[in-house]
């Protein structure tokens, strides 16, 4: 059967389109880009699936495939789809700038293969301008079809949450600018198989930006309480009670909460070298929130020294080391960095994780604990870092020698929390 859909890209955005457009009946197909490959499941982003992510469960793959799912090898099979989603990645590059390279090689592949009529869509996280200035000149090019009169160009930021069993794909409205009014609507028609509302932008560049403040938003934020959680362990104050009484406000306020590091795949943008205007508050943010790492091995180390031990030949049991609670993913965990600080110091380092089955530091595997709360009982300190459902907190602040808490979910009194 010829599919509706290509998505060119089976990462963290790509895979969990597909995984919707199938749900909704959608004959769909996945190729992915030249660079990605099957991880290695301790390397950071893989969940060892075959797949260039852990956003979804081996489980759920095995039911899109029941579905009617294919993962193509064949770029051939990218000039039959009546839709193509380019869900490339776009990492960060040395310079801080976001890596193109992915988004370039799909255009390509798909723009010589492009049919007339064909709809479009952009969902990789890239700078404003990127649609009109950088992706449409490699499609007209390679296929010698013109975007806004041969075929349709649009771009839709991702908005996946993954592990969110609030607010999957159909109860997540979805924005779209096109290049042209009859852009829109084409991709808007595409979407609104997928979701109950689609949000029309002006055109790409909005749409775009729309990406760019969704980011920085969450950036700024967490960066915002992970200061405070700084400042309100110097005052002894009880930041976790302070933001449990401040969202109580019902307007101009929203809840978050700190960390020890900001993970996932949100890379946030400040446009340096796209704009002559620097976001300074992006910048500070980041800062913040890439010295959060650290910041929890000094508390770590200050916690030993405070009950007679020394970092160095200390046990320390790492609990969840991925970005995000209850899903594998590990892109960007600031547990690595942790680790590895740890390790720098002397300590002895192993991690519990129930969705991470083996795990490398700098391509040393550190042990994996067993037995939960034997391996509590036994190390000096516990650190959480991810607050899996599976954890009781409570038997576990029981076990623990010494427990450090750095996400507030210890019942109080019962951890030193961040």
């Amino acid at each position: 059967m010829p599919a509706d859909l290509a998505v060119i890209g089976l990462g963290h955005l790509g895979l969990p389109l597909a995984q919707a457009a199938v749900a909704a009946g959608i004959p769909t197909i996945g190729y992915e880009t030249a660079s990605e490959t099957d991880p290695d499941p301790g390397s950071g982003s893989g969940s060892g699936s075959g797949y260039g992510s852990g956003s979804l469960t081996p489980a759920e793959l095995r039911r899109m495939l029941a579905q009617g799912f294919r993962r193509v090898t064949s770029p051939a099979e990218l000039g039959r789809v009546r839709t193509a989603a380019i869900c490339a990645p776009t990492p960060r590059g040395a310079d801080g700038t976001l890596d193109l390279t992915q988004v370039a090689d799909a255009a390509r592949t798909l723009a010589e293969r492009l049919r007339p009529h064909t709809t479009v869509i952009l969902e990789s996280p890239v700078h404003p301008g990127t649609t009109e200035e950088f992706l449409r000149p490699l499609l007209e090019e390679g296929s010698g079809l013109r975007a806004g009169r041969d075929f349709h160009l649009a771009y839709s930021p991702g908005r996946t949450d993954p592990g969110n069993r609030d607010f999957g794909p159909a109860k997540t409205p979805k924005v779209i600018g096109g290049l042209t009014p009859a852009c829109t609507e084409s991709a808007a028609a595409f979407y609104g198989r997928l979701t109950d509302k689609v949000v029309r932008a002006r055109g790409p560049r909005e749409a775009e930006t729309v990406q760019l403040l969704e980011t920085n938003y969450r950036q700024v934020n967490i960066a915002l309480v992970n200061e405070m959680a700084v400042l309100c362990h110097d005052l002894g104050v009880d930041l976790w009670d302070v933001i449990r009484c401040a969202e109580t406000k019902p307007f101009g306020f929203q809840a978050f909460r700190p960390g020890p590091g900001v993970g996932g795949h949100g890379v946030p943008q400040d446009l340096a070298g796209h704009s002559p205007r620097s976001l300074r508050m992006v910048e500070q943010a980041q800062r913040v929130n890439d010295r959060m790492p650290q910041y929890v091995v000094q508390r770590a180390a200050t916690l030993l020294n405070e009950h007679g031990k020394s970092a160095r030949g200390a046990r320390v049991l790492l609990l969840g080391v991925t970005y995000k609670p209850d899903v594998a993913d590990q892109q960007g965990t600031p547990a690595r960095e942790i680790a590895l600080r740890l390790l720098e110091l002397g300590a002895s380092v192993s991690y519990h994780d129930p969705y991470v089955p083996s795990w490398n530091v700098l391509d040393r595997p550190v042990p994996r604990a067993d037995s939960l709360y034997e391996a509590a009982a036994d190390a000096d300190l516990t650190i959480l870092l991810q607050q899996h459902r599976t954890y009781d907190l409570q038997g576990l602040s029981v076990k623990a020698q010494l427990l450090l808490d750095t996400r507030g979910a210890a019942p109080a009194g019962a951890a030193h929390r961040l």
